[in-house]
């Protein structure tokens, strides 16, 4: 890198380090290789990471067992939507951001811009959305191609292990916690909650005046749950009945809301609101296609006012948003930081749930 006054220029190599998924399917692992730095259009950006966060998205690309194409159909070959790093190139016409500038990469790398859904405040649901990591390389490249109009600023203060993680899991739990509409006091379920986006949702769930009680198991993810501002942690494993136990801490009513990021706990969610009239069950994680169903009862949604929801990802403005806690000092992740030659060990870890927190590999280590 070379600075002059205020510019500022870096040195691009013809080829750079990623975590390229090998054997797609259910036997995958991921390989560290050297790989091709992409070339950049007008009105892109080249963002060079310094960390990228792991996501259960990029496992399911990984294994394909959602209802989607292979990664290798489009072309792919690194997962990854977490990325944080910084501006080393940009195009000719690009006309706001600069080589310097902080950024991040996150799960949907473009959208149309021209629909009603762009218009408004789901363009993650535009039709011609580009999925990161599915349609195009994702953060485990360390060089990525973004377009200028939808690339996200990463605020000073807000170191890039914390910052990487924001672009999916902490965003993605915001934007649930904002259309859940629960007001400050009101008791907030996070079965699951010892994870990376449920940990995250937690340090929200306090910063919003909320009450956070996390469902999951092991001393590591309790102590992480009640250092993070959750009120209580119900562990599976040795409570004989959890909705039972989550009621009775929830005022002997039951939950306002129950934000679900363990896929194998939506059979369980709507039993954490007990008797609570007007409780949400919030759905965040996402199961292999067709594995899991919440079984609902049209009556008690009528009687009890209950709801059932969904959340795939944040819009840029909710990104920008969650960043802001961050940057607040209302969001401090810990994540359990990998070197780059550990990528596959970083993966594997996180799919066999492993992980308390977030698990983040360091480009640069």
């Amino acid at each position: 890198m070379a600075i002059n006054g205020e510019n500022v220029s870096f040195e691009i190599p013809a080829e750079c380090w990623a975590g390229v998924v090998v054997n797609e399917g259910p036997d995958f692992h991921v390989e560290v290789q050297k790989v091709p730095v992409p070339e950049i259009g007008p009105t892109d950006v080249l963002i060079k990471f310094n960390a990228t966060g792991i996501c259960h998205s990029d496992i399911h690309f990984m294994m394909n067992d959602w209802a989607v194409p292979p990664m290798s159909h489009f072309g792919t070959r690194c997962a990854g939507h977490e990325g944080a790093g910084v501006i080393v190139k940009v195009g000719h016409m690009v006309k706001n951001l600069k080589v310097g500038d902080r950024a991040g990469y996150k799960p949907i790398a473009d959208t149309c811009g021209a629909c009603e859904l762009c218009w408004g405040d789901k363009e993650c649901h535009c039709s011609k959305a580009v999925m990161t990591g599915l349609h195009t390389d994702g953060s485990y490249k360390q060089y990525v191609v973004s377009p200028e109009r939808y690339t996200t600023v990463i605020p000073d203060g807000v170191p890039d292990h914390i910052a990487g993680p924001i672009m999916c899991s902490a965003s993605t739990i915001y934007t649930s916690l904002s259309h859940a509409n629960l007001a400050p006091g009101e008791w907030a379920i996070f079965p699951g909650g010892g994870g990376g986006v449920g940990i995250q949702g937690v340090q929200l769930a306090a910063a919003i005046g909320l009450r956070p009680i996390v469902v999951d198991t092991g001393a590591e993810k309790e102590k992480l749950s009640l250092e993070m501002g959750a009120e209580a942690f119900v562990d599976f494993k040795k409570e004989p009945d959890v909705a039972a136990k989550v009621v009775q801490i929830c005022d002997g009513i039951g939950a306002h809301g129950v934000f679900v990021t363990a896929p194998q706990s939506y059979t369980a969610a709507l039993s954490y609101l007990g008797g609570r009239i007007g409780g949400k069950v919030m759905c965040i994680g996402l199961p292999p296609a067709g594995s899991v169903k919440i079984d609902v009862d049209p009556n008690a949604l009528c009687f009890k006012q209950w709801s059932v929801s969904g959340t795939l990802v944040s819009s840029m403005k909710d990104v920008d948003k969650t960043l802001e806690f961050a940057k607040r000092g209302k969001l401090k992740l810990q994540p359990k930081i990998y070197p780059l030659k550990d990528f596959n060990e970083a993966v594997q870890a996180l799919r066999r749930g492993e992980i308390a927190g977030r698990a983040v590999v360091d480009f640069n280590l």
